[in-house]
């Protein structure tokens, strides 16, 4: 009796995961089929259902990319790369939409400050600070020879190669710190309107001093503080990729 508790028991826990995979199934033959519309309601589907991933985000931008909706894969894509920075379909795919869609570089203000957040964010926090433990460990070694070996060469070896490993556990502690502030802060979003005027108050411009300036759709921004009242609704403060802070209604964005 009690196997079979433990049996049904089982099943029953499994039955979300046969379900989510019937959906996934049903939803990649619906689009190799090109029946965009169908894949696409059963990839939010699945992700309401059973939760989301990146592979699953990365899914509903391609879904979304072939029902030419770029705005929506680039906001998928991102939510893909937010949850796993290594998934380097959905860098590339986004690198790919953003193109078609003429946006600039958003990823920072200057070419070595976009170089270094793409390098880092190839890799996932966690993997980060894998590496951090494992020079760390490295450069203890190289102490070790350092200090308690008689031979030259070896010693020579275990402090040079000691400091090297120091500075890259470093730099790895570092990146795995980018990589997770980024990723929990929840400050990322996407403009949706095909265009979107920002203003310099928590409301809509009332007269061109006000008018602070205009962002396309897809652009990326992150937010910085918000405000609500009954009169002008909710307005969150944004800054753009140069830095630019303007205010914005909480429904021309979408988080990320």
């Amino acid at each position: 009796m009690k196997q079979v508790f433990i049996s049904l028991l089982l099943i029953v826990m499994a039955l979300p995961i046969i379900a989510g995979n019937v959906n996934i199934d049903k939803a990649n033959q619906a689009y190799k089929q090109e029946l965009y519309n169908e894949a696409l309601k059963l990839y939010l589907q699945e992700a309401e259902e059973t939760g989301v991933s990146s592979s699953l985000y990365c899914n509903i931008g391609d879904t979304y990319y072939r029902l030419k909706d770029n705005v929506h894969a680039v906001l998928y894509y991102e939510r893909a790369l937010l949850l796993d920075p290594s998934n380097s379909d959905a860098r590339f795919n986004l690198e790919f939409v953003r193109g078609k869609m003429e946006l600039p570089d958003d990823a920072g203000d200057s070419w070595f400050s976009n170089w270094v957040d793409q390098t880092v964010s190839h890799l996932s926090s966690n993997t980060w600070a894998i590496i951090a433990i494992v020079t760390f460990l490295l450069f203890l070694a190289g102490v070790a020879a350092y200090l308690f070996l008689n031979n030259v060469a070896v010693r020579k070896v275990g402090f040079f190669g000691g400091a090297l490993m120091l500075v890259l556990s470093l730099l790895a502690n570092l990146s795995a710190f980018h990589v997770y502030n980024k990723a929990t802060s929840g400050n990322g979003a996407i403009i949706m309107p095909e265009s979107v005027t920002l203003s310099n108050a928590p409301r809509a411009p009332r007269d061109k001093q006000e008018e602070a300036f205009e962002l396309r759709q897809g652009t990326r921004v992150e937010i910085v503080d918000s405000i609500s009242d009954k009169t002008s609704g909710k307005w969150l403060q944004v800054t753009t990729a140069g830095g630019h802070k303007a205010w914005i209604s909480a429904k021309d964005i979408e988080v990320i």
